[in-house]
């Protein structure tokens, strides 16, 4: 019998867009003599379709969830629900819930790490008291007065500065700002997106990023080097053909991808990371080495890291994909023996 998979594409945040290439990347590569897949559409009002038809996520029984046919059409049952989503309402743990309360199996980080994930200020505070290396911060709300923030950047941080959305990815909302001049702008576009805004402190040096895959196994990617001609790795180098370059392995010495890896692992253990992550790091030119944030649900485009990290071990796209539904299957089962 196959296996049904709803994959999740779309949603409510400003990452609308390259979830929608994310989820269609997923649901193709997937066997169709193996599995049977429901792309789910969700627009940026937050309402469900399938097929045209609006649906709803609801609980069935024997570890299926339904999506229910809200015109009194065909319902279809869901075995796995494969969340190809960035961002809020996605990648935050609000998903992950509502597949919780349904019942169903889903692919990646439950609700707490998911939530820890994607606040990139929370994530810092947790990585910080089990000794893991982050990129100096303040955070700043709408409510901050200016003058106080400049003065604390200033004295703490220096410039150039990143300013960005803590509940956001994909660099929407992200400003790189090399005075003083610049900064309530870059905030002012950061708080579009959210209600705290992180101001990082500049680094120079090199963008590396690690893959992790599994649950209490976890395999981790060779290091891969971010490079571009950009100024700063901003949205259109990210996602446009052929404005980023990815070398895999990067070329460190042994001993310091070793210690990259490791530190991968210990961010996602020490959240409660399950199925997949990429790791983001700053090695800077002293050595020092600074992880910038963990994404729970990175990108499965044609142009996304994740995938091609794990190709250069050896895993196709397909089989990653393949692989994370069995995880996400196997997480659900693992969960189940703590109910009742």
């Amino acid at each position: 019998m196959k296996r049904r998979v709803a994959v999740l594409m779309g949603g409510r945040s400003s990452e609308h867009e390259v979830s929608l290439v994310s989820g269609a990347s997923v649901a193709k590569s997937l066997d169709p003599e193996r599995y049977e897949v429901l792309p789910v559409l969700i627009g940026r009002d937050g309402e469900w379709s399938l097929d045209g038809t609006p649906v709803a996520l609801v609980p069935g029984s024997a570890g299926t969830g339904v999506l229910a046919a809200l015109d009194g059409g065909r319902s279809r049952l869901v075995d796995v629900v494969f969340p190809a989503l960035h961002g809020p309402f996605g990648e935050d743990g609000t998903v992950q819930g509502l597949c919780e309360i349904a019942g169903v199996a889903y692919v990646g980080a439950g609700v707490g790490a998911s939530a820890i994930a994607m606040d990139k200020a929370l994530f810092k505070s947790v990585a910080r008291a089990h000794g893991i290396p982050v990129v100096e911060s303040i955070v700043v709300t709408a409510a901050d007065g200016r003058t106080a923030i400049a003065e604390e950047v200033g004295s703490q941080l220096g410039y150039p500065v990143f300013t960005k959305p803590a509940r956001l990815g994909s660099s929407v909302g992200i400003s790189k700002v090399d005075g003083p001049e610049q900064l309530d702008a870059a905030i002012d576009l950061a708080l579009r997106h959210d209600p705290k805004v992180l101001v990082e402190r500049g680094m120079v040096g090199r963008e590396v990023e690690v893959g992790v895959l599994g649950n209490d196994e976890l395999l981790l990617s060779p290091v891969g080097e971010i490079s571009y001609d950009a100024d700063w790795y901003d949205y259109d180098t990210k996602y446009l053909p052929d404005r980023m370059r990815l070398t895999v392995p990067a070329d460190l010495p042994d001993a310091a991808a070793a210690e990259l890896q490791d530190i991968a692992r210990r961010a996602f253990t020490c959240i409660g990371c399950a199925g997949m992550a990429r790791v983001d790091f700053f090695v800077e030119r002293g050595g020092d080495l600074r992880v910038l944030e963990v994404n729970t649900i990175p990108g499965f485009t044609p142009t996304s890291v994740y995938a091609k990290l794990f190709e250069a071990s050896g895993i196709g796209y397909r089989e990653l994909v393949e692989r994370l539904v069995d995880l996400g299957v196997e997480a659900a089962a693992e969960r189940a023996r703590y109910l009742g």
